[in-house]
């Protein structure tokens, strides 16, 4: 069941957060805790940049640490089960017009990276798609009005 805090992840997004969260917790973390540990060992802490810096880094860190623990322990993987219906998972093209197609990948907003055509599952074209199969023109409520485009293929 779906509430405001629960994270949309494709299976993907879920491994990408947890590798992320690894790395931070066995790499990441060692290393900031020997910078502190040397900081230290400089002396007089009220007047150690790299002291400060250290500190910093580490309030940084762990307030990743949290946020992605948190969004893995509040997150719903989406399959994609039914390949012939978009949804979270899907690989599609739209064509705007004759001859003007993209190719997108539709995610959870955690994991939209436009530049990379992965858009979110909560986007204009997202909401518009999702639930309809390759062949069907769809309306995309967007700021600036609405428009239709063609759902070439759902993958």
């Amino acid at each position: 069941m779906k509430d405001e805090n629960t994270v949309v992840l494709t299976p993907e997004g879920y491994l990408e957060l947890e590798q992320e969260l690894n790395d931070l917790k066995l790499k990441k973390r060692p290393e900031v805790i020997n910078a502190l540990k040397y900081a230290r060992s400089l002396g007089d802490l009220s007047e150690n940049a790299d002291y400060d810096a250290a500190r910093n880094e580490q309030a940084q860190l762990e307030s990743r640490i949290k946020e992605l623990e948190y969004k893995l322990e509040h997150c719903e993987i989406v399959e994609h089960l039914d390949k012939n219906i978009a949804n979270v998972g899907s690989t599609i093209v739209i064509e705007y017009e004759p001859g003007d197609s993209e190719e997108y990948k539709i995610v959870g907003s955690l994991e939209a990276d436009p530049f990379n055509n992965k858009i979110s599952n909560e986007s204009p074209i997202g909401k518009a798609v999702i639930g309809h199969r390759a062949g069907e023109t769809v309306s995309v409520e967007s700021p600036n009005g609405s428009y239709d485009v063609l759902l070439k293929s759902v993958n």
